[in-house]
């Protein structure tokens, strides 16, 4: 569930649900960090990390203030819920757990985003990361 701020074009995420299985769990505790992790990964590929490239390909970002990443405060609280369906390819029933939680998160806020700015019959978002200037943009091609 997302925000957003038509004067800005800012998107604040305000709940973030996570459905997952990574067949039987071993430790919740590494599992929820795992997810929870990737999830922010996400979360910055979605919003903020973007590299400038000039037109010979060279990237322009020369430090981290240059390429954005979220902050703590840019994540919101994220509601887990597992799934518990163990493998019979291995003798615990474990699968991958590490890069679950990053996956999906562009194409989740992406669709949540559109559906914030659907109402307002602003132009339908078509890539990543959804920067406050370009949603701005998205805002303005109406």
């Amino acid at each position: 569930m997302v925000e957003i701020d038509p004067d800005m074009g800012h998107v604040t995420l305000l709940r973030y649900l996570c459905i997952h299985d990574c067949g039987h769990i071993i430790n919740h505790d590494i599992v929820r960090g795992q997810i929870i992790g990737g999830i922010a990964q996400g979360i910055g590929g979605a919003l903020y990390e973007s590299l400038g490239i000039n037109k010979h390909g060279e990237v322009q970002n020369s430090t981290f203030s240059q390429f954005l990443m979220p902050r703590a405060a840019d994540i919101p609280d994220i509601e887990l819920m597992h799934l518990e369906t163990p493998t019979p390819l291995n003798p615990l029933g474990v699968k991958g757990v590490g890069e679950a939680g990053c996956i999906a998160v562009s194409a989740v806020i992406a669709s949540a985003v559109d559906d914030a700015l659907t109402p307002l019959n602003a132009a339908p978002v078509r890539h990543s990361p959804m920067t406050a200037p370009y949603i701005y943009k998205r805002l303005k091609a109406q």
